[in-house]
């Protein structure tokens, strides 16, 4: 009797030649690149250093196409954004120490974002190893112990032999539920050393699946169907797992109200008759949630940003889907289901019973017309009406990517979407300089539409020099910056704290000239002329720059004790 586990492809008398005899000039860094490749990698993201050569000459041999970035921090959030738009797995390619390190900040964003990407470092050479003090450039005592606490999994490699089946695992941990970093450390001889070993010629790309315990489905759907009020809260499990049309599919069949938080933009159709948008940071909102009687919390958390900071209290049955286990019923009681977001939803549109609701678009309606009136009574026309060009002048299947930045907070609540993986922005972790740099790597990973980063003139200085890797690779990208002369957010919290701003004021470059000695087109606009300019800048190819000298404000927050 033969059984599944004990069939073993056999290789081809080609691939046996080619195993025995392997071409001459290869090293440790050419089955980096192999394996990469295998695997079904097309692109690398990076930036090149001393003891990373051997994986940097290496490509000059493969067919992969490298992008390289002006700082490590930005290659990451590039290969983040491109993780994010093609659902793969982004190999970001780096140095040791200072190089590795850099990266740390971004590698949080695409953890925080579940963005998968796989991080390989090289290390000191294998005698420098073990925590000793050897006095090896770049040393640190144990360096994959400085990201153990930010990405997925740690592969660690000692010898040639182990390179193919430890990137392997780091990139089914990147692309399995939750997708999200991973980190591949090789020392710089093993990178280096010349190998015998055959050219790696394919790879086990298929991560496990993640579905839901029947059991559990079978009690969500019972509560969903026999419930009064339902709702449903959408975040950004579901559009990573590409299930916002089941997800659709389960709210007209429940008559659901949705929302969806700043992660999930996009998941439900924002002129949906049961669409409550992006409105969760509002009174009215949190209001209407608490007072659902189940409440299905779909690829969220329910953290400080779609809790309306914590004061969201839930008063009926909650069901939680969540891949990362770290989150299931972290900050409330619930029916907790550990699952991928598009297998869940898939089991409950199988077992739910339709309900009938005539008043749920009723409902809906009054619920935003109150948010409408909250907004209209602050007099905030200036913001509305930017927000409003950026989403004329953009096309309906471009990306966005956004900074912390005024308009940023804005839009998580107030702007449309147009669709699942249309819009991104740094809120997972919250740091600074996010937009430019992954707006280049979605360029890079969808050349057919152009993709607009709006970042604020603090933000933007992180990333300026990324201007010439735009440049340098023609990448279709338009930069809005929003110049309002300092750290804009943070200026609000502050005087509103402590009566006035301290460290929030920035001496700036002439955004335009600067963008332009690199090559790249400039334009100063204003809040009257800013759709049309922005238009026109998304329409030429290449990239390009939009300045727009404005000081924006935010709208007035409702969680309890704010004015």
């Amino acid at each position: 009797m033969t059984h599944d586990h004990d069939l073993v492809l056999r290789p081809t008398p080609a691939q046996t030649e080619a195993a025995l005899n392997p071409p001459p000039g290869r090293s440790g860094g050419d089955l980096v690149v192999e394996t990469l490749a295998g695997l079904g990698a097309t692109t690398v993201f990076g930036l090149p250093g001393q003891h990373a050569l051997g994986m940097f000459d290496a490509l000059r041999r493969s067919d992969l196409r490298y992008i390289g970035l002006r700082v490590e921090n930005n290659a990451g959030f590039a290969a983040d954004a491109y993780g994010r738009i093609t659902g793969e797995a982004a190999p970001l390619l780096l140095s040791t120490g200072p190089g590795a390190l850099t990266s740390l900040a971004a590698l949080q964003e695409a953890a925080a974002a579940s963005a998968p990407v796989l991080a390989i470092s090289s290390q000191v050479p294998t005698a420098g190893l073990g925590g000793g003090r050897h006095g090896y450039l770049h040393e640190l005592p144990d360096q994959a112990a400085s990201f153990r606490g930010v990405v997925k999994s740690v592969h660690t490699v000692r010898a040639q032999s182990q390179i193919p089946s430890a990137i392997e695992a780091a990139w089914k941990s990147a692309l399995s539920a939750p997708h999200g970093p991973v980190w591949v450390e090789i020392p710089q001889d093993v990178l280096l050393a010349e190998t015998a070993i055959p050219v790696v010629t394919g790879g086990d790309a298929f991560p496990e699946e993640l579905p839901p315990r029947p059991e559990l489905t079978a009690v969500a759907a019972d509560l969903l169907s026999r419930a009064a009020r339902p709702a449903i809260i959408a975040g950004g499990g579901v559009v990573r797992a590409d299930a916002s049309g089941k997800l659709r599919q389960l709210a007209e069949r429940l008559r659901a109200p949705v929302v969806t938080t700043p992660g999930g933009k996009g998941a439900f159709p924002w002129k949906h008759p049961l669409s409550l948008q992006s409105w969760i940071e509002d009174r009215h909102t949190t209001d209407f949630l608490e007072d659902a009687d189940v409440l299905l919390v779909v690829g969220s958390g329910l953290g400080e940003l779609s809790s309306n900071y914590h004061t969201f209290k839930p008063r009926g049955r909650v069901v939680q889907i969540e891949a990362d286990l770290g989150k299931l019923e972290s900050n409330h009681p619930a029916l907790g289901i550990h699952a991928d977001a598009r297998l869940a939803l898939q089991a409950l549109l199988e077992t739910v019973t339709p309900r009938e609701d005539a008043t749920a678009a009723d409902r809906v309606r009054e619920v935003l017309a109150k948010v409408a009136d909250r907004i209209a009574a602050q007099e905030l026309t200036l913001e509305q009406d930017v927000l409003a060009s950026v989403r004329k002048a953009l096309p309906a299947d471009s990306p966005s990517f956004w900074d912390m930045t005024i308009l940023a907070y804005w839009a998580w609540s107030a702007f449309d979407a147009k669709g699942p993986n249309h819009m991104h922005s740094a809120q997972g972790a919250g740091g600074l300089g996010y937009a430019f740099p992954a707006a280049l790597g979605a360029a890079a990973a969808d050349p057919t539409r152009p993709v607009l980063a709006v970042s604020g003139d603090g933000g933007a200085l992180y990333s300026i020099a990324e201007l010439a890797t735009a440049r340098q690779y023609d990448l279709d990208v338009t930069w809005l910056i929003v110049d309002d002369g300092g750290y804009g957010i943070l200026r609000e919290y502050m005087t509103d704290a402590f009566g006035e701003a301290t460290a929030t004021e920035l001496t700036r470059p002439d955004y335009v000239a600067l963008a332009e000695s690199f090559g790249v087109p400039g334009v100063r606009t204003t809040p009257e002329n800013l759709e049309q300019d922005l238009a026109k800048a998304l329409q030429a190819s290449g990239p390009s720059v939009v300045l727009l000298p404005a000081v924006l404000r935010m709208f007035a927050p409702t969680h309890p004790g704010s004015d």
